[in-house]
């Protein structure tokens, strides 16, 4: 348990229960049923579907934050059969289909069925199908990229190069995921930032609370600071596509871009204040710290996985018995998994063992009579042992830079086909990562518990968007009835009595507020749909107010964006199993109101200089 923190003894804490997600969907088909046979004598207006829709939201919400959980799949699946039930009513007596069935016989429901459902201009009318794809294609790329140890071979050649300044370190590889989550996958991008985050104030010593708050600022690096560009965020896809082709990536650099810097400079001055005055000897760094991408690399080829320390030794709790809990506050100290062991008095076999699953068998040897005689403090026999081990490295080292060289690569096609897609929107989005990811591929084809483990966590990783599918058929739905025409009037008679800057604050605080207690991707597909209709100018405005706060809102709680949900993941694994959604909460907030005020300003401001322009 992190220090200070205070929370229930584990005895004490209330049980989760897990309520069956056969039973609610039974419950929800009979549902649908009462309300299409209700539905044949007075049939449901849109108010009805938009609660409908509004209370899966918030179920959502509820079911995922409190002791009694539901399958968010259960749910939003078991949803849509009663949203779908509601629009029936109202739908179907005046349908198209229904006359052309009328007239034409079967054939038209044939037709109806293939353009929506077998064709992707059908099922991008749907659910985003393109995007989706995309977001498929792009998750198995990111994740094949990953393998590589990129972003780490960057980020500890920066911090040899600043001389083991940590905060010059972390600023840098905060740009980098800031630029990478604009165009690559976000989730996957801060699964990568925070493991390599960690690394590093391990090796600087940085109190827990600390870790725990670079862990979650995390998600604000690769949401806020990545809203730069559409491509990277699910959410802005959504805005992009919903609002085509009035949002272009014009529109993204000319009204996101300045909103992005300006957050990564605050995000980059909080960072300061914690770690400005922190330093790692670079000279002094264990022999696995120093050569980190080769060691995760090796992880990946020979065992398909990747762990930290701290991870890796979770897993033998049982072998290790009461050294346990002394060897791992060993590594949260910053020491070297090999001198925790040795010091702690571990026997020797044990230690091999341990050690030849944390990187290879071939080395477990070496490694460990290199920690044998630094614990003894031999200079001699402990330089004979480094050199020794780093040439072992040395080969795998080279195969690791084959796998970057191909990884960069993979980028040409991924870029050209974004580009191809910017020119004619009549190609689809998800041939560029789709490009990326059969190119990036080849460049770890060959081992096979790698390319495994790309696939595993590309595919567990796209898991988490498959309660998406459900609830964009049902905003879908809600559109057909009519019911966002209404919105559009709302707003048009907001701007008439309030004036633009105020009702596009008002958009900003609705989709932060809304995305804190939301899934984001959800609430940049409800609120996007009402801005049709608006002054180009204006529609720009309100669309960069609801980028920024359905990003900036996603950060705030622990469900608010997938970023969030592998944040909050990684801390009751890794840092405190009793790490509570309040307790997140109370880390984050100032720095959500500091960004809040910030944004404010952009937003008024950018109204004002918008009037002086014209």
């Amino acid at each position: 348990m992190t220090p200070g923190s205070e929370t229930l003894p584990k005895e004490l804490t209330p049980k989760t229960i897990h309520i069956s997600g056969k039973k609610f969907l039974a419950v929800c088909f009979l549902i649908s049923l009462a309300i299409l046979f209700l539905g044949k004598r007075s049939a449901f207006g849109p108010g009805v579907m938009a609660a409908e829709v509004l209370l899966t939201i918030l179920c959502l919400f509820i079911f995922g934050s409190i002791r009694y959980r539901l399958d968010k799949n259960a749910l939003t699946y078991g949803a849509v059969l009663i949203i779908g039930s509601t629009f029936c009513t109202g739908w179907w007596s005046n349908s198209f289909l229904r006359q052309s069935i009328q007239q034409q016989g079967t054939s038209a429901l044939w037709d109806f069925s293939h353009h929506h459902f077998l064709t992707l201009h059908g099922l991008e009318q749907l659910f985003h199908a393109d995007t989706m794809l995309f977001i498929l294609g792009l998750t198995f790329f990111v994740n094949v990229i990953a393998q590589t140890r990129l972003l780490e071979s960057v980020s500890f050649a920066v911090l040899r190069k600043t001389k083991g300044n940590v905060f010059i370190t972390i600023a840098i590889l905060t740009a980098l995921v800031s630029f990478a989550s604009g165009i690559l996958d976000g989730v996957s991008m801060i699964g990568l930032m925070i493991r390599t985050l960690v690394i590093i104030l391990f090796l600087a010593k940085a109190k827990d609370s600390d870790i725990l708050y670079a862990v979650i600022i995390s998600t604000i690096v690769t949401t806020v600071c990545g809203m730069w560009l559409a491509y990277g965020e699910p959410p802005n896809l959504i805005m992009k596509t919903n609002l085509h082709p009035f949002l272009d990536n014009i529109f993204f650099l000319k009204y996101c871009l300045p909103v992005a810097v300006g957050s990564f400079l605050a995000v980059t001055w909080s960072l300061k204040r914690r770690f400005g005055g922190a330093k790692i000897v670079t000279s002094e760094m264990d022999i696995l710290d120093s050569h980190t991408a080769d060691v995760r690399f090796l992880q990946a080829a020979r065992h398909g996985e990747v762990l930290i320390p701290v991870e890796f030794i979770d897993g033998y709790r049982d072998k290790l018995g009461s050294l346990f809990e002394a060897i791992t506050h060993r590594l949260r100290q910053g020491e070297p998994l090999g001198s925790a062991m040795v010091k702690e008095g571990l026997s020797e076999n044990l230690r091999k063992e341990l050690l030849g699953h944390f990187v290879t068998e071939e080395i477990s040897e070496a490694l460990d009579i290199h920690y044998t005689h630094l614990h003894n403090a031999d200079k001699e026999k402990i330089d004979a042992s480094e050199q020794k081990i780093r040439s072992i490295f040395e080969t795998f080292h080279k195969r690791r830079i084959q796998s970057q060289i191909v990884g960069v690569l993979s980028f040409v096609p991924f870029i050209g086909c974004l580009i191809w897609h910017a020119i004619d929107h009549e190609i689809s989005l998800f041939y560029a990562s789709f490009a990326g990811f059969f190119v990036a591929f080849l460049g770890i084809y060959s081992l096979k518990k790698m390319r495994s483990l790309a696939l595993h966590e590309a595919k567990a990783e796209f898991m988490e968007y498959l309660f998406l599918f459900p609830l964009f058929f049902s905003i879908t739905l809600l559109q057909k009835s009519g019911f966002f025409n209404e919105i559009s009037s709302l707003l048009q008679r907001g701007i008439e009595v309030l004036g633009v800057s105020h009702i596009a604050y008002a958009q900003f605080l609705g989709a932060t507020f809304l995305s804190a207690i939301l899934d984001n991707n959800v609430v940049a597909d409800f609120t996007s749909r009402g801005l049709h209709g608006l002054d180009i100018g204006i529609l720009h405005l309100f669309s960069m107010a609801q980028i920024a706060g359905y990003a900036l809102g996603g950060c705030w709680t622990h469900i608010g964006s997938a970023q969030s949900v592998v944040s909050y993941a990684f801390i009751r694994k890794e840092v405190d199993e009793h790490y509570t959604p309040f307790q997140w909460i109370k880390a984050i907030t100032p720095t959500i109101i500091g960004l809040i005020v910030l944004l404010t300003v952009f937003i008024y401001g950018w109204n004002i200089v918008s009037k002086l322009w014209m």
